[in-house]
């Protein structure tokens, strides 16, 4: 059998390294892929501690021939990757196979973004929604542009992590480890006001969801992502935007884009969304390549036209 190596690697992943659910969620499909690729060849291995770096890269073109795009075969690539040195590291395989492996190198694509009057339109067609279900979309649209929370710490958040005294969120994001988020004071108001309209949506027969900020009727007691991402397009329809321009995951690049463009470093950006890697944040600078243009132009000592404050120093050097 080849699949309990790939549930001893994920229990590593959770006990060892905190990964989210949806993380683990991510490398059970990826792993259970190629295990039905090895498992369909006419070699069939004794176990998955055999498996060649030729096999892998049949694997991965075999992706490719299914219309895969080089960003799915890197990140099968990765799995893999980590699968396989969890298998060295424990003894169970001599050699990782994948270390001759090339990871193919996409272009990575630019961030879809909202413009700031895009944004403003989504909030003020939010605030006009002034019944409860209106209410709570306002405080979770405010909120997500606010912080730029990822949207699966967005509909989770406890309703511990928000107070109306405190101008910030705790959260906790990948991998269980927390960050302080700013508030900005228009989200602070639309948390206070849906709190107030908080218990309707409360399941009496669930002690579940007492304990998230925004509850609901779903198994897990909180607003699902899936849902929120329903009432973000629905709201885009209702102020004339394009639905398909619209959702958290947008929402929260509009966030990074616009913070960089009024003059915020990759380092606080950084730290604001949850990024690891510093890599990751750089993307952001090339959706705002005029600004950095014109800032370059403002403030460089050979700038043309020079800054006169500069030009000045030099004439007196």
């Amino acid at each position: 059998m080849l699949q309990p190596e790939v549930d001893a690697f994920l229990e590593m992943l959770i006990a060892e390294r905190g990964a989210a659910r949806n993380t683990i969620d991510a490398y059970r499909q990826d792993l259970s892929q190629f295990v039905d690729f090895i498992k369909g060849g006419l070699a069939l291995p004794p176990s998955l501690c055999h498996i060649t770096a030729d096999q892998i890269t049949q694997y991965l073109i075999h992706l490719s021939r299914q219309g895969r795009e080089a960003t799915t075969l890197a990140r099968h690539l990765s799995a893999l990757r980590q699968f396989y040195q969890f298998l060295v590291s424990e003894g169970w395989a001599a050699q990782n196979p994948t270390t001759t492996i090339d990871a193919p190198r996409p272009q990575r694509p630019l961030p879809k973004t909202l413009s700031e009057a895009e944004i403003v339109r989504l909030l003020e067609g939010a605030r006009n929604q002034t019944d409860a279900e209106g209410r709570r979309l306002y405080a979770m649209l405010e909120t997500l542009y606010a912080s730029g929370l990822r949207v699966s710490e967005l509909v989770s958040l406890p309703l511990r992590s928000f107070h109306p005294d405190k101008p910030f969120l705790l959260i906790k994001g990948k991998g269980g480890k927390e960050r302080l988020v700013p508030l900005s004071e228009p989200a602070i108001a639309a948390l206070t006001s849906y709190l107030t309209v908080r218990l309707s949506f409360l399941q009496p027969v669930s002690d579940g969801s007492q304990k998230w900020l925004f509850p609901s009727s779903s198994k897990e007691g909180h607003l699902t992502r899936q849902r929120f991402g329903q009432l973000l397009k629905e709201l885009a329809l209702a102020v004339n935007l394009d639905a398909d321009k619209v959702s958290p995951h947008i929402i929260r690049h509009a966030f990074a884009t616009h913070l960089l463009r009024h003059g915020a470093d990759l380092l606080t950006i950084q730290k604001l969304l949850g990024h690891a890697d510093l890599s990751t944040t750089q993307i952001y600078t090339h959706v705002i390549t005029d600004h950095l243009k014109d800032l370059v132009n403002r403030h460089h000592p050979l700038a043309s036209p020079p800054n006169p404050a500069i030009q000045k120093t030099r004439e007196n050097l």
